[in-house]
Formats: structure tokens, C-alpha cells, sequence
């Protein structure tokens, strides 16, 4: 984690994470605690990963005080005694919940949580929010200038919520962070591709040359710790990336090898998933049942988000150091020391 961590030697120095029982947050506790350094964590408990992630948490040396950021109340109690508070807790991947529910949590939400790390006197707060913001990326290299325009429930929310933490920039020292499609350690979204390709299961949808730039959990936690830290990042918005471009196939290959297994040769055509995935949301979605297949889902097949981290990399020292080869072979061990594969 490196000089980030320098802040862990102050005494007076305590964080607040917020969506410590998501990959993300957890991860980040993890390391900050290894460093020595004061923290709380903030999340719900709705599933069993979770349960499991806040018993980990709490076996690390922390209390992981559970409730919503839809209460004020709650806020005023997790910011309490803190200094710093990076804010990652958000509704992200729910299809069968209505669009108002996005904005009570993700924005009404930050905005409690701002008050209250105002009124507490935190001196620097993070706020996490997404790529997802660029809609569908456009194939274009994507810095902090280019053109915003969300395409979901989600993206609208987040970019709402990055206009309230602005906002509050003259009563509290803020900084944004946009994430790029995270992996590693402790990741349950990839596991369904991990497991697939493990059983010789996986088909790839679509010819699989749209291209990312996925970030290692790891790095991204150190660039959200810089952040959180370094003086130039007050009142900045800044994306953080991994090191390299792949292509779909790229990154199945790495996977592949990480698992010792042959890359996917074949490939289904993009089309009758696209009709079925509109056809389930719109089925299920007003019933409040998670559709098994959404149009969010097959972004992993369809969508190109190409990211500069230059502003993190020339203002805070953001530096990503895990290839994807080596990142892949980091997940694939955790999913097998924990018996997911």
C-alpha cells in the first residue's frame, strides 16, 4: 500500500468505511487494519456473503455497525470519532427494486452522511462512485472531461450523488473517486466465470473484442487511501483503472491460464440474449423478482470502457501495479483456498 498508509503512525487518525460487507469495502478494512490503522465499518447484512465478510471483518478487529444510510441517525452514530470517511455503500446490481430506491440510498443517502461527517468535523471524505456514469463507454478513452450520461437506475444515481458531494465541498473536504470494474481477492461476482471456465462450462456471448480496463481490488484501494489522504485531491474528481487494455477474450485467456484450463474456443451470438434479457426485465421486474438475465448482465460481453488514470497517477501518486495475469491467479487462489472452486 505504500506511502498511503503513512497516516496509520497518527493517533488521531479513524476511518469510516461504508459498504464494509461488500467486496470492495471489506477488502479495504482488511488492509487498512493490517497497517495499523483505526477503523469502522458500515454495511448491511441482507446474504449470506455478506454475514460471512462481517464475521471476517470482526474476527480482524473491527465492529461492523449494521444499518441503512437512509436513517440520519445512523449516520450521526458510524461518523462519530471518525477523521476520515470513504463511502462506498450504494444500491448497485438489484433489477427488482424500483428506481426510487436508487436515489433514497445512493443520494439521499450520501447526503445524510455528508451532513453528519460535516457536523463531526471529518477532514476528508471519499466518495466511490462509478464508470457507470459514462453510459456505454463509446469506445473512446474515457478521462475526468469526457461527456457523462448514465443509461440506468444506477448510473443516474451515482452521478446525482457526485453533484451532492460537490455541493458540499465549501463545508467539507471532499474528493471523487469514478471505479472501474474491480477484481481479486474476495470477489463473488466473477466466481460464476471462474467456476465455468474451472468446469470447461463457460461460452462466450458475443465475438469478444469489446475491450476494459479492470482494476485489481488491491490498487484500488491503495488510489482510494491516496485519496483520502494526499492534500492536492480536495474538491477533485479522479478515475482509477488498472494497468492494462484487454479484450473479453484477452481476459478469459488470463483466467484460463490461472486455472490451468483451455480459453473458450466458441462463441454464441449476442442477439437472443439482448431479446432475452428485455423480455425478463420486463416481466419481472414490476413483480420485484430478480431477473436471472439482464441487459446489465451482458455489458460484460458488450460494452468498451477504456479509462485514463493520468490526473490519479500526476495529483495523488495513484500507481496500479498487478497485471491481470497475476491479479487472475490471486483470485483463482482465494477462490480455492475458501473452497469456491
Amino acid at each position: 500500500m505504500g506511502e498511503s498508509l503513512s497516516m496509520g503512525t497518527e493517533s488521531n487518525v479513524k476511518f469510516l468505511v461504508t459498504g464494509a460487507t461488500g467486496f470492495i469495502g471489506s477488502r479495504l478494512i482488511t488492509m487498512l487494519l493490517a497497517a495499523g490503522i483505526a477503523v469502522v465499518g458500515a454495511g448491511e447484512v441482507a446474504s449470506e456473503v455478506q454475514e460471512r465478510r462481517r464475521a471476517a471483518l470482526e474476527r480482524a478487529g473491527t465492529t461492523v455497525e449494521t444499518g441503512s444510510i437512509t436513517d440520519a441517525e445512523y449516520c450521526r452514530s458510524i461518523v462519530a470519532g471518525c477523521s476520515h470517511v470513504i463511502h462506498l455503500a450504494a444500491v448497485q446490481h438489484e433489477m427488482n427494486v424500483p428506481r426510487q430506491k436508487f436515489f433514497d440510498v445512493n443520494v439521499e443517502g450520501t447526503r445524510n452522511l455528508l451532513a453528519a461527517s460535516a457536523a463531526a468535523g471529518v477532514q476528508r471524505f471519499v466518495y466511490g462512485s462509478t464508470i457507470g456514469v459514462y453510459g456505454d463507454g463509446g469506445g473512446q478513452v474515457l478521462d475526468e472531461d469526457s461527456p457523462v450520461k448514465p443509461l440506468n437506475d444506477y448510473g443516474d444515481s451515482k452521478l446525482a450523488a457526485e453533484k451532492v458531494v460537490l455541493e458540499w465541498s465549501s463545508r467539507l473536504p471532499v474528493a471523487i473517486v469514478r471505479i472501474s470494474e474491480t477484481y481479486g481477492p474476495g470477489d463473488q461476482r466473477l466466481l460464476k466465470l471462474f467456476r465455468a471456465m474451472d468446469r470447461g462450462r463457460f461460452m462466450l456471448v458475443g465475438n469478444g473484442l469489446n475491450r476494459k480496463q479492470l482494476v485489481f481490488v488491491d490498487d484500488l484501494a491503495a488510489g482510494l487511501l491516496a485519496a483520502a489522504e494526499h492534500p492536492a485531491a480536495v474538491g477533485q474528481i479522479f478515475l482509477l483503472a488498472g494497468l492494462e487494455t484487454l479484450t473479453t477474450r484477452d481476459m478469459l485467456g488470463h483466467v484460463a491460464a490461472a486455472l490451468s484450463k483451455p480459453a473458450p474456443a466458441r462463441s454464441l451470438p449476442m442477439w437472443p440474449f439482448v431479446l432475452a434479457a428485455f423480455t425478463m426485465e420486463t416481466a419481472l421486474r414490476p413483480l420485484g423478482i430478480q431477473p436471472p438475465l439482464h441487459r446489465r448482465r451482458l455489458d460484460f460481453f458488450r460494452k468498451s470502457f477504456v479509462v485514463s488514470s493520468r490526473k490519479a497517477q500526476s495529483t495523488i501518486g495513484y500507481r496500479p501495479g498487478t497485471t491481470f495475469a497475476a491479479g487472475a491467479r490471486a483470485t483463482a487462489d482465494w477462490y480455492r483456498t475458501e473452497g469456491l472452486l
